[in-house]
């Protein structure tokens, strides 16, 4: 139950994200109380008296060690195997444990709830799981990818292997079955092996009893990639595909084809239909070419009023913001740095202009980097996408000092004004100047401090140190213990 403890009191369960069956394994989120960080928890829950599960779980443990010392952004590391005598008391009702890293990420039948994936984005989620299982081949080792509840969706969009634990009699044919499995799972949100997750409906058979290809039920799906998961599935030597290698060249190829939605073609205007003796359940479009014609006149018509219209409207904004330069409009919070201003110090440094950043990463000092490939989307000038941190358990400082992202520029500027759009209230951030790319915190040199609203913040700095790279650094999250930052915009002084 959420709330207990296992391993001789030191994991506290959190939350239960699957079982499998097959193995009697329940997969669980938990808390160490040692080292005060999330893990993810294969529970091999049998009775101990059981010979025959307990002889299963020693291999299955056996399995985990020996595959343990391999390191892939594909498979989440494993930090302990434990067993009765050794890290699990008499009587917890456990025949092994196994920890992991907790994978921060989203469950995969979540995913596919609502519809299958595109082809592509199916292929590109795919391929680092099984370039962790081909690692793992090489050394003669199974990973166990056989079950979509074992896999989670990490942040950065790949599949990662979150809960270790292969069964004590799969093969490598039964990994690169089982990635073929998910490539199935991905493409129609059917499961086609036996013992599958309960509410996955199972994959369609046909008549000689195996399953339907992905492209009979979907005809977008690429022939190649609806192949290569029967193939990859079957136990024919001659006709499947026997190696995870063999599996990754086809992902490569489908990976890099754009999905269907993107690569529809024109129709010609001039285009007759022909009578194929097709029975249509609705009204078969017209083809009165006069109509068409007429049609296309009035969309260009409204096109060109539309666009008349914006154009007005951009003026009209623009003449009234215009008077006010690059610093109206939004509060304004005056970011002081520690200490105060001295009462001869100049005054603050005037805006001039925006400056684009050359390069944006997140900067980390501890613990594992929150959404490093998505620092990018704080300065991409798009309103619609964010970086955000990680969802804690606890505030800052409780498991870091914080977080943020170093905004690197082609030369040292005398910065006046930092601008930051974040729906994440109640945040604190501290504007730091840093002498490089990837400084100490105790290197950097804090300039500005503000607490944000939702919305818009424009933080005055009150120093004009030239730098060349700039921290917005979070010391507080905001609601839920996490932040987001959806633009970040530099303003260089007079």
């Amino acid at each position: 139950m959420p709330g207990a403890v296992v391993g001789d009191g030191r994991y506290r369960l959190l939350a239960r994200f699957g079982v499998d069956e097959r193995a009697r394994a329940e997969l669980w989120r938990a808390q160490d109380g040692q080292l005060r960080r999330d893990v993810a928890l294969t529970l091999l829950v049998a009775d101990p008296g059981d010979g025959a599960a307990a002889a299963a779980a020693r291999r299955t443990l056996e399995r985990v060690t020996y595959s343990a010392p391999i390191t892939h952004p594909g498979q989440a590391r494993v930090l302990d195997v434990l067993s009765p005598g050794n890290g699990i008391g008499h009587g917890e009702g456990l025949l092994g444990m196994i920890v992991a890293d907790w994978t921060q990420g989203t469950d995969l039948l979540d995913v596919i709830a609502e519809h299958p994936l595109p082809p592509a984005t199916a292929a590109r989620l795919l391929e680092p799981l099984a370039a962790a299982v081909e690692l793992a081949h090489h050394s003669g080792l199974v990973l166990g990818v056989d079950h979509p509840q074992r896999v989670l969706v990490s942040p950065e969009g790949t599949l990662k292997l979150a809960f270790p634990g292969p069964l004590p009699d799969t093969d490598l044919q039964d990994d690169v079955r089982g990635l073929g499995a998910l490539l199935y799972l991905l493409l129609t949100g059917r499961w086609p092996l036996p013992d599958g997750p309960a509410g996955v409906p199972a994959a369609p058979t046909g008549p000689d009893g195996r399953v339907v290809s992905p492209r009979a039920m979907f005809g977008y799906i690429p022939h190649d990639l609806s192949a290569a998961a029967v193939r990859s599935l079957s136990d024919d030597e001659t006709g499947g595909i026997r190696t995870s290698a063999g599996l990754i060249r086809v992902l490569e190829r489908a990976k890099a084809a754009p999905d269907v939605t993107e690569t529809i073609a024109a129709v010609d205007e001039e285009e007759e239909y022909e009578d194929d003796g097709a029975v249509w359940t609705t009204r078969r479009p017209s083809n009165d070419r006069t109509k068409r014609r007429k049609l296309a006149i009035g969309v260009t018509a409204l096109a060109v009023a539309t666009v008349g219209v914006l154009a007005w409207l951009g003026t009209q904004l623009i003449g009234f913001f215009g008077d006010d330069g690059p610093s109206a409009g939004g509060p304004v919070a005056v970011a002081t740095a520690p200490g105060g201003v001295p009462e001869n110090a100049p005054a603050p440094p005037q805006p001039a202009q925006p400056i684009d950043a050359a390069s944006v990463k997140v900067f980390n000092v501890k613990g594992t980097a929150d959404n490093p490939n998505r620092a990018s989307r704080a300065v991409d000038g798009d309103a619609q996408t964010a970086w955000k941190t990680d969802r804690y358990q606890r505030q800052f400082p409780a498991l870091k000092p914080g977080v943020g992202i170093m905004a690197s520029f082609a030369e040292p500027v005398r910065f006046a004004e930092v601008t930051i759009d974040s729906p994440s209230a109640g945040t604190v951030v501290e504007i730091r100047t840093a002498p490089s790319e990837k400084p100490s915190l105790e290197e950097t040199r804090v300039i500005g401090r503000a607490t944000l609203s939702a919305g818009q913040n424009k933080l005055q700095l009150d120093s004009a140190e030239p730098s060349q790279h700039l921290l917005v650094w979070i010391t507080a999250l905001g609601e839920g213990n996490v932040s987001e930052l959806t633009e970040v915009g530099f303003v260089r002084s007079r």
